[in-house]
């Protein structure tokens, strides 16, 4: 008896505690929002007279390096990337560096957002490394902002640079050395602060350096530069406007594409250039067209068999010089095809794509008619650069038309004709578009260009005015534009981008600052103050 009571109790005991048990979860407290905390440095941080080639930091928990590459910003930048140890989590960093330091100069280590704990990913922000060559930390700081020149969207990881102005510096120190000082916008700083400085005479500017190299490569960066050199110290807050430079006109050796054409690849701007193309010392009949989406230009002379040709592009004073030798090739025929089928906008022309050049257009043949089978008066032109015959004529809502082009109505360079030809295309109805009317305040000089652009900035509509200052945009299509003008100071149609060389800023762009609403059937009215930028 006495047996089964204990029995009964030990088990009661057990469930009760098992219950108990259940009761409650064990949790691993809170959780770590916390950044790492810098214990020590040897040398301690602000060191001077400093003559070492390596630093230590110690932190109160383990820390992992993240995109340190990227992050880390080393100014004076050193011609090799420092090493920074270990690769994995740990409670100390070493950064060891093999360049020879310059004399009674102030370096700083600015890691970014690179330093986070090894739990939880709390990055220790915008920590900065000092020390001196010298006997005393340089102290003075300079402000600039940066924004892309033309788009409204400004990159990311834009370096702003200082180049000491001495008697070593020159206009092309940028191409070649890299800058005195440096710090970098990373993927999200609007605002630089240059900190640590001497005082001195610099050439400040901002570069979206692709190659990483801390020097300037036109062919690929884009750059922003102040026309004046400054001098420290000073409270300025600098503003740069970044863009791609029009490099020189630069042409390549030419391939042969067919039996009659050659294709030469090129860079820069196609302007006053000069053609001349030769078999021996006679002088060939030959075109030149450009090569569609491509920087190339095509020349076209007459089919010539296993020889060779000599071509020479000029522009100014330069010539250059290419022999092709000439293989066995197909003939280019003549075909066309439309450059918008279907639906062809209100603000829009019909317009053919032609293989080949064309030199003889006879509008007697060709026929354009409605769905009613009426005859619509057009007219034509030819571009002969881009190889595009237009069709200009009044287009009607909700219409369909049918464009026939009969054999012989076309010839081209090489006195092929077309066969019989037939296309078919359509409008919708003038209630599927909207109108925009900007009306444009505080205009500082004419001309002007106003342009209507997507998010990925290409242009869909624009309107070019001497002096006008109210603009229609009608019958555009229905979305959300943004809308931008532009001061057209050498009357050229297009912005002009700057030259770093020639110290010349690009053309000013305005934003209008909200995008612009324009839907089906609408008629918006838009004031556009640009004296508010």
């Amino acid at each position: 008896m006495f047996k089964n009571c204990i029995k009964c109790f030990l088990i009661l005991l057990a469930i009760s505690v098992i219950s108990c048990a259940k009761r409650g979860t064990i949790t691993g407290g809170s959780k770590d929002t916390l950044a790492p905390i810098l214990r020590s440095s040897v040398p301690k941080n602000s060191t001077v007279n400093f003559k070492g080639n390596q630093i230590k930091l110690y932190f109160n928990e383990y820390v992992k390096l993240k995109n340190v590459a990227k992050q880390l910003i080393v100014s004076p930048p050193m011609k090799n990337q420092p090493e920074i140890l270990p690769y994995n989590a740990s409670k100390f960093i070493t950064i060891k560096w093999r360049d020879t330091l310059l004399p009674n100069t102030t370096y700083s280590f600015n890691f970014g957002e690179s330093i986070e704990d090894n739990n939880e990913g709390n990055a220790l922000p915008q920590f900065k490394y000092v020390f001196s060559t010298g006997s005393f930390i340089d102290s003075l700081a300079l402000k600039a902002t940066f924004k892309d020149a033309l788009e409204k969207k400004s990159p990311n990881f834009v370096s702003i640079m200082l180049y000491e102005v001495n008697d070593k510096f020159n206009d092309s120190t940028i191409y070649k050395e890299a800058p005195r000082y440096l710090t970098n916008s990373l993927d999200s700083l609007k605002i630089l602060q240059l900190e640590n400085l001497k005082q001195g005479k610099y050439q400040l500017i901002a570069l979206k350096d692709e190659n990483k190299n801390n020097k300037f490569d036109p062919k690929k960066d884009k750059i922003g530069f102040i026309q004046n050199h400054i001098t420290l110290p000073n409270d300025t807050l600098y503003q740069l406007e970044l863009f791609k430079e029009v490099l020189p006109f630069k042409v390549f050796k030419p391939t042969q594409a067919s039996v009659n054409r050659a294709i030469v690849g090129y860079e820069g701007a196609i302007k006053d250039v000069r053609y001349d193309v030769k078999k021996g010392g006679e002088t060939l009949p030959f075109m030149v067209t450009k090569l569609p989406k491509k920087d190339s230009l095509q020349i076209w002379f007459p089919p010539i068999k296993n020889d060779s040709i000599a071509i020479t592009v000029s522009q100014y004073k330069t010539n250059t010089n290419f022999v092709l030798k000439l293989k066995d090739q197909k003939k280019d025929t003549l075909n066309l095809s439309a450059e918008r089928a279907g639906n062809i906008p209100f603000r829009e022309k019909f317009t053919l794509n032609a293989t080949t050049p064309l030199v003889i257009i006879d509008d007697s043949k060709m026929r354009l008619i409605n769905k009613d089978s009426l005859a619509i008066t057009f007219k034509t032109s030819y571009d002969e650069w881009k190889q595009q015959l237009v069709f200009d004529f009044e287009k009607q809502p909700l219409e369909k038309y049918s464009l026939t082009i009969l054999p012989g109505a076309l010839k081209d360079y090489y006195d092929q004709t077309n066969d019989t030809l037939k296309f078919n295309f359509t409008t919708l109805n003038t209630t599927d578009f909207g109108n925009l009317r900007v009306i444009l305040e505080n205009v500082k000089r004419f001309p002007v260009l106003v342009e209507l652009t997507d998010d990925a900035g290409k242009v869909l509509a624009n309107y070019y005015s001497e002096k006008e200052t109210t603009i229609d945009f009608n019958l555009v299509e229905p979305k959300r534009f943004t809308m931008r003008l532009i001061y057209d100071d050498d009357k050229n149609g297009v912005w002009t981008p700057g030259n770093y060389m020639q110290k010349q800023l690009s053309e000013e762009v305005i934003y209008f600052p909200k995008e612009i609403d324009v839907r089906a059937n609408w008629d918006v009215e838009q004031p556009f103050d640009v004296g508010k930028n």
